[in-house]
């Protein structure tokens, strides 16, 4: 029996370290919500404390039907800590709404080393793996706004590195003693079951077919049909799935008897159309109309996973990254490790070697290439699925923990053959690529002396829209905004520019000095410490840009004057002003309504003060607005005409940049209460 390789204590504590640096402390707390997904997620969670109920999503007091529950659960139990604490204000709330994604992460990263650890039997692999994690672009970035992808990088992890375990059982079976061998293969396969759930709980169906399709592809190639077919029987298959419907079954039948069609929705309709000399046939997606909507579970698995990989999905409210820049992407979230990635690939796919490809013809490579090949099909898989769909920014980032695992291994094998590369008279492998990111980061650092020189800081108080050009056509992107900035705006960036360059430049160059004196351990450490100063610029970055993507100023500007019987009202779509809702508290609670929900069975809970919404019926709230309990909080303009000059005083959120960024007309008087971000507070009252 061959001992397990255990984690060295200093590795546990340097990965606590650099998590509790960058993603438990300041980050926790800094920026504020971010409009759009940022803060409709934790209004949503907000709101789910509110009603004690976890079954059906709500936003602004509408269904909230696209998106699984399991971020929502954490963060409202999160808060509800937070509460249970005496924290009550909305900068501890935020702060503890982040903390399930910090703890994903962490726990992503302690995965991830287990897995590199374990794999390439090397424990400087496990180190590796959890650093270039942590300091990975993407991962950071994606967990400064609150959406699940990070939590799916999780869960992809954990069944796949359960999928690997069951074939160490298979194909080392002296690792285990005798008597622990078939508990732990059924344990493994209940936890490959396990993590399905919860990622289709997290993310819905992809949760349960990116781990199967990517096992199942290993198996093929590693075994051919026969021996797979015979491999799978072994898995346990009825008590896993068992297993997976226990945990992920019940929310979906519970959603969808909670949300049942209402009225008499319009069918599908397939048309044919004649364009000599072929005819062309097509199905027509109705769209709903008030008090005749299908239910949740037509809107959730049709329009939510089939419509939208195919890029129909109604509303179509979202933008598409193209491939190439998809593709790209994934060098850029992974910077500056990336620059590792071409001889990391060809190291663990040595197709150029016969021997290998002799091997893996006869299905009889050893286990620990066979980790490698199963885990450059997990990246590959995962690009490959959203090549042939709608795709955002962040769709890449299931790919990242298995370019990360491979990543670390190499550079950990590639250290500890630095010796027979020595006697060789061989170059050190990882020398190009350094000198590769030292010239780029010596473009970057000169580009940054030029801005330093031509670009001036701003007065103090100056609005950083005021500098910005305007690229509405990139908005629809996560960080389209950031396409606005110019040599003007440029100037508020000084010392993240700074700090940027240190990271990019520094990092690479005293990495690859001391790997020129054989320290390639602390060469590898002082990289990452230079990607981690890269982080600390992006944060530092995104701070200062956040009052061009969030609304809070502008609610903290109007908060001591908002009265319980005033009127908020968004001009535009929700999410344009969404951060309103939180810091807000719009609504202010749910209470029973005077009529059955729309299904009959019982008392609706009404929202008590939501936020108005003018001129932007569409995006999140759009579907479940069409539900015939859905409060009325969409003005015509002769409803707000009506409001304007009525006894109540209402406050309207306003773009000054992005459509619609007129005032409506024939409403008098109008009083400027707040102005920042590009964005401004409008009311019918002067200040008391």
């Amino acid at each position: 029996m061959t001992r397990t390789l255990a984690r060295p204590r200093s590795t546990l504590l340097c990965v606590i370290a650099a998590w509790l640096a960058f993603y438990a402390s300041f980050t926790l707390f800094t920026p504020a919500l971010l409009d759009d997904a940022d803060s409709v997620h934790v209004e949503v969670a907000r709101e789910m404390l509110m009603r004690e109920s976890g079954v059906t999503l709500y936003a602004n007091g509408i269904r909230y039907l696209e998106k699984a529950p399991l971020l929502y659960w954490s963060m409202a139990a999160s808060m509800r800590v937070a509460e249970t604490l005496g924290l009550h204000s909305p900068r501890a709330l935020v702060a503890f709404a982040r903390l399930p994604l910090a703890l994903t992460v962490l726990a992503l990263a302690l995965l991830a080393e287990a897995f590199a650890r374990r794999l390439f039997r090397r424990v400087y692999a496990g180190l590796y793996a959890a650093l270039i994690l942590l300091s990975s672009f993407g991962i950071f970035i994606f967990t400064r706004i609150t959406i699940p992808d990070a939590m799916v990088c999780l869960w992809l992890a954990m069944a796949l590195y359960f999928f690997w375990l069951l074939e160490r059982i298979a194909l080392n079976p002296q690792l285990l003693d005798p008597a622990r061998h078939p508990r732990a293969h059924r344990h493994s396969c209940y936890g490959f079951a396990i993590a399905c759930a919860l990622n289709v709980l997290t993310k819905g169906l992809i949760g349960l077919v990116f781990p199967v399709a990517i096992a199942t592809i290993y198996l093929l190639l590693t075994r051919g049909l026969k021996r797979s077919l015979r491999r799978i029987r072994d898995f346990h298959l009825a008590r896993s799935f068992t297993v997976f419907l226990l945990i992920a079954a019940p929310w979906h039948i519970l959603a969808a008897l909670a949300n049942p069609g209402q009225g008499h929705p319009e069918p599908f309709r397939f048309v044919t159309e004649y364009i000599f000399p072929f005819h062309f046939g097509h199905w027509i997606v109705p769209l709903p109309t008030d008090g005749n909507v299908r239910g949740w579970a037509w809107f959730y698995f049709m329009n939510e996973h089939l419509l939208r990989y195919l890029n129909l999905r109604v509303p179509h409210d979202y933008d598409t990254v193209p491939l190439v820049l998809f593709l790209g992407l994934c060098f850029v979230w992974m910077m500056p490790w990336s620059a590792f990635l071409p001889q990391t690939v060809r190291w663990a796919l040595p197709v150029h070697s016969a021997k290998w490809r002799s091997q893996l013809r006869r299905h009889d490579l050893p286990l620990k290439q066979r980790g490698q090949l199963l885990l450059v099909i997990w990246a590959a898989f995962v690009l490959f699925f959203f090549s042939f769909s709608t795709r955002q920014e962040y769709y890449v980032l299931p790919a990242l923990p298995a370019l990360a695992i491979l990543i670390a291994g190499w550079l950990a094998t590639v250290q500890a053959q630095r010796a027979e590369c020595e006697s060789k008279g061989l170059r050190d492998p990882a020398r190009m690529p350094l000198l590769i990111l030292a010239a780029l980061g010596a473009l970057f650092t000169a580009v940054t002396v030029y801005l330093l020189l031509h670009t001036r800081q701003p007065a103090p108080g100056t609005d950083l829209s005021d500098l910005l050009s305007q690229n509405p056509g990139e908005y629809a992107l996560s960080f389209g905004h950031f396409l606005d900035l110019d040599m003007r705006a440029l100037g508020m960036f000084r010392v993240p520019l700074v700090l940027a360059a240190c990271g990019l430049l520094l990092g690479p160059v005293m990495a690859l000095m001391l790997r020129r004196r054989k320290h390639p351990h602390t060469a590898t450490l002082l990289l990452s410490a230079g990607a981690f100063t890269f982080l600390l610029a992006a944060h530092l970055g995104l701070r200062t840009f956040a009052p061009v993507l969030s609304s809070a100023q502008l609610a903290e500007a109007i908060q001591k004057q908002l009265q319980p019987d005033d009127v908020v009202i968004i001009h535009g779509e929700y999410e344009a002003g969404s951060t309103l809702g939180f810091y807000l508290e719009r609504p202010r609670s749910y209470g029973r309504a005077n009529f059955a929900s729309g299904d009959g069975t019982g008392p609706h809970l009404r929202a008590i003060a939501p936020i108005g919404i003018y001129e932007g019926r569409s995006s999140n709230l759009w579907y479940g607005s069409f539900f015939p309990d859905a409060p009325h909080i969409f003005p015509s303009h002769e409803d707000l005409e009506g409001l304007w000059s009525g006894p109540h005083r209402i406050f309207m959120w306003q773009s000054l940049t992005d459509p619609p960024n007129q005032l409506p007309s024939g409403i008098s008087p109008v009083y400027v209460i707040a102005r920042s971000g590009g964005k401004e507070i409008v009311s019918n009252r002067p200040n008391r």
